[in-house]
């Protein structure tokens, strides 16, 4: 029986599922099913909105399944008999009873280098913390989050310009790549697991709206990293009052220590934010309601600079 006509249940919901979704159909994978999360309310007007993976299956004519708990809703996929579930950031923790459904262990698409970066978060989480690689894992899943076995592993370096959008372009290629060498492999029963190291391992939570937000009394590293982890989508973000001011791009300038810890101020046309061990430079802004700006057209929409009260 030739690999490409197994069945195989996709589960994914964000965009860079989505992404390896497509390229497996249009590889010939016979994915007759594809799981991803509810509707949700997105963006200022709350629309309601389905999911880039549900977008991407609506696309090729393939049936979506939408449950709110599928450990109490996965008699669709029983019916079905699939061979494989394969998962690329679903959004859910699977029960053993899901993960037995298929006649090939399930496997899931992980974007980090596993053990470390465990859970839901691993991109951000990476970038957040500094790291100057990351990479794909394909592994098999289990009801522990994120531990079974590796049957394939490939990194990448971070580069100091990445920032979430960059580095989310460069997994998800990397997950196409990866599938179009390893998932035939697996498929063929030619890939040998290897148990991940419990020693090794580190975790990443769920992002919250507040851990975006950015704080004066942290260090230029830990500004610049979490602006980074944010960009180009939602934005980290500090308050100028009671409204957000979201900082898209910025860079550390000096390690120099000339304001008050906070103190927004302009110096060689540059807009500067004093914080404990140095001064960034804030490169592109955007107030609450208005569009992306580069600093130097925010410079010169603001008519005194002691306006802006940060915090």
């Amino acid at each position: 029986m030739d690999y490409k006509s197994k069945k195989i249940v996709y589960l994914g919901t964000p965009e860079i599922s989505s992404i390896l979704l497509e390229e497996m159909i249009k590889e010939g994978y016979n994915i007759p099913l594809v799981v991803t999360q509810k509707d949700n309310k997105v963006g200022r007007k709350q629309i309601l909105s389905e999911s880039k993976v549900s977008q991407v299956a609506k696309k090729y004519n393939i049936d979506v399944f939408k449950p709110e708990k599928l450990n109490r809703e996965y008699e669709m996929i029983e019916k079905l008999k699939p061979d494989l579930l394969l998962t690329f950031a679903y959004g859910q923790i699977l029960s053993s009873k899901v993960l037995s459904l298929g006649t090939y262990k399930p496997i899931n698409f992980h974007a980090s280098l596993l053990p470390k970066y465990r859970g839901a978060s691993p991109i951000v989480s990476v970038l957040l913390n500094g790291e100057k690689k990351t990479g794909m894992t394909i592994m098999e899943m289990e009801k522990k989050m994120d531990s079974g076995k590796v049957y394939a592993q490939e990194s990448i370096d971070i580069e100091d310009d990445d920032n979430y959008t960059s580095l989310e372009k460069k997994l998800s290629s990397l997950s196409i790549s990866m599938m179009k060498k390893y998932l035939p492999l697996y498929l063929e029963n030619k890939l040998e697991g290897v148990i991940q190291n419990e020693d090794e391992a580190s975790f990443c939570s769920l992002i919250k709206k507040e851990d975006e937000h950015l704080s004066l009394n942290s260090t230029a590293n830990e500004f610049a990293n979490k602006v980074k982890a944010f960009s180009s989508y939602p934005g980290a973000y500090l308050f100028n009052r009671d409204e957000y001011l979201k900082i898209y791009k910025c860079s550390i300038l000096s390690d120099q220590i000339v304001e008050k810890t906070g103190t927004l101020f302009i110096k060689d046309k540059k807009l500067c934010l004093q914080l404990k061990d140095g001064i960034i430079s804030l490169e592109m802004l955007q107030r609450q309601g208005k569009k992306i700006l580069p600093a130097s057209d925010f410079i010169n929409g603001i008519k005194d600079i002691s306006s802006i009260d940060l915090r």
